[in-house]
């Protein structure tokens, strides 16, 4: 669930460094959104993140804009 539909931005996993270089385990989670959008001429829900849906990646479904 947590990974876009369109571009495959998912979990990163890494560490936090401290000013006195200790690491400790922590996880960045993508900004993912539930959507109506238009997928192969049908609406569809799907998962999609922040920046697909403002860069114009895909067309939402109750949009004025055509998908062709």
């Amino acid at each position: 669930m947590r990974k876009c539909e369109l571009c495959g931005k998912g979990i990163l996993r890494g560490n936090k460094v401290s000013h006195a270089n200790n690491k400790t385990k922590t996880v960045w989670l993508p900004n993912i959104h539930k959507v109506h959008a238009i997928i192969n001429g049908a609406a569809k829900r799907i998962y999609a993140c922040a920046s697909c849906i403002t860069s114009g990646k895909l067309i939402k479904a109750h949009s004025g804009k055509l998908a062709f």
